[in-house]
C-alpha cells in the first residue's frame, strides 16, 4: 500500500514553515496519544503516521530530501541520503506533547531557540462558610494572587530594545551531551538551565520572568449541600503556564464554621434541647430550631435524659442526594439552680413522697443498686 503524502497527513502546505509543521504534529499527537485512547488501534495508527510525518519534515535534509524524491529520498533501503528514525527534531517536538498531555515540560520553540514549555501550579484557596450558606448554597468573591504578562517587555523578559539570545553553549536545545569513556549522556544545559536562551539584559520591572504578580477577583459558586473538605475546581485559574505551557486549576476547599446550635452529620443535623424535670415527667410539648425556622415535638411522659428524637427533612440536602436528611433532637433534663426557699421545699416533700415506692418511680435507680449489690456479694 502506498504511503500518505507526509504533509497531507500533518494538514499543512507544502510551503508551510518549522512552526506551522510543529503545531499542526503537537494537535494531532495530542489528539491521538495512545495514553488518552488507550484502545483504539485506529488513534494509534493515525498517532505513528503523524510521528514518522513530523521526523522527515522536521529536519531540513530530511525534508528537502522527501520534496526531490518523494519517499524513496528518506528511506533508508533506498539509499539516498534520508537517514534513519532518529534525527533530534522528533525527540524534541514529542518531548513537547509529553509534557502538554502529563503536565510536565518539554523542549518547545522552533527556529534555533528552544524553551521548556510547563502547566501552571494548581493553587489552592481555603474558604470558610456558615452552616446556613452550606445548606442553601451561595455565591462568594475571593481575592487570590495571579500573574500577569509584563506591559513592559510583553513577557519576554528582555528590557525594551534588546532581544532574547540563543544559548551559546546548548545551542538552542536546552540540553548537552556529555561523553563518559564508552558511554555519552543527556543532560540540562547548565548555562541556560534547559530553557535554551538567555537574556543579557533582562527587564528591570519584571526581572526577566516576563512576569508580574497581580491579585483577581473570581465569584465562586457554592453549591447547596456543600460539607466539610469540599472541593470545588476553577479550571485555569491556577497559576499560568511557563512559556505558553496551559495554566493550573484553582482548587477552593470548603470549611464549615462552628453553629450555636447544631453539629452536622452528612446530611443530618444534631441538636441538645434542655427541657425541665417537670416537662420530662409529665409529658408535654416543646418548640425547637430549624434551619427554616420553628417547629413544635411531643415529649411523652416519662422522657429520659439523651433520649433522641428525629425530625424528618428537616437535616441537609447534600450535593449528590435527592432528599434531606434528618434533625435529630438529643434532649437532656436541666436540673433547676438558684432555687427559692418554697421550691426546695416542695422538692423534699416529693422525695419524702416517692421513697415510699422508689423502685417504682426510679426504675434506673433501683436495677443499678441491684446491679451493684450482686457485685459486692
Amino acid at each position: 500500500m502506498a504511503k500518505k503524502d507526509y504533509y497531507d497527513i500533518l494538514g499543512v502546505n507544502r510551503d508551510a514553515d518549522d512552526d506551522e509543521i510543529k503545531k499542526a504534529y503537537r494537535k494531532l499527537a495530542m489528539k491521538y496519544h495512545p495514553d488518552r485512547n488507550p484502545d483504539s488501534k485506529d488513534a494509534e495508527d493515525k498517532f505513528k503516521e503523524a510521528k514518522e510525518a513530523y521526523e522527515i519534515l522536521s529536519e531540513p535534509q530530511k525534508r528537502a530530501a522527501y520534496d526531490q524524491y518523494g519517499h524513496a529520498g528518506v528511506d533508508p533501503q533506498a539509499g539516498m541520503g534520508g537517514g534513519g528514525f532518529g534525527g533530534g527534531g522528533f525527540a524534541d517536538a514529542f518531548s513537547d506533547i509529553f509534557g502538554d498531555i502529563f503536565g510536565g515540560g518539554g523542549r518547545g520553540g522552533g527556529g534555533g531557540g528552544r524553551s521548556n514549555v510547563y502547566r501552571g501550579a494548581d493553587l489552592r484557596y481555603n474558604m470558610e462558610i456558615s452552616l446556613e450558606e452550606a445548606a442553601r448554597g451561595v455565591e462568594k468573591q475571593i481575592k487570590i494572587p495571579s500573574h500577569d504578562e509584563c506591559d513592559i517587555c510583553h513577557g519576554s523578559g528582555a528590557k525594551p530594545g534588546t532581544e532574547v539570545k540563543t544559548c551559546h553553549t546548548c545551542g538552542g536545545h536546552g540540553q548537552v551531551r556529555v561523553s563518559q569513556g564508552f558511554f555519552s549522556i543527556q543532560q540540562t544545559c547548565p548555562t541556560c538551565h534547559g530553557s535554551g536562551r538567555y537574556i543579557p539584559d533582562p527587564c528591570r520591572k519584571c526581572s526577566g520572568t516576563g512576569r508580574v504578580q497581580t491579585a483577581k477577583t473570581l465569584a465562586v459558586k457554592i453549591p447547596a449541600g456543600v460539607d466539610e473538605g469540599d472541593r470545588i475546581r476553577l479550571s485555569g485559574e491556577g497559576e499560568p503556564g511557563v512559556n505558553g505551557g496551559p495554566p493550573g486549576d484553582l482548587y477552593v476547599v470548603v470549611h464549615l464554621k462552628a453553629h450555636s446550635v447544631f453539629e452536622r452529620e452528612g446530611s443530618d443535623l444534631h441538636c441538645e434541647m434542655p427541657i425541665s424535670i417537670s416537662v420530662a415527667a409529665l409529658g408535654g410539648e416543646i418548640e425547637i430550631p430549624t434551619l427554616e425556622g420553628k417547629a413544635r415535638i411531643s415529649i411523652p411522659a416519662g422522657t429520659q435524659t439523651g433520649q433522641v428524637f428525629r425530625l424528618r427533612g428537616k437535616g441537609i440536602k447534600g450535593v449528590r442526594s435527592a432528599v434531606n436528611g434528618d434533625l435529630m433532637c438529643h434532649v437532656v433534663l436541666e436540673t433547676p439552680v438558684n432555687l427559692t426557699s418554697r421550691q426546695k421545699e416542695l422538692l423534699r416533700e416529693f422525695e419524702e413522697i416517692s421513697a415510699g415506692d422508689s423502685a417504682k418511680h426510679n426504675p434506673r435507680a433501683k436495677s443499678f443498686m441491684d446491679k451493684v449489690k450482686d457485685f459486692f456479694s
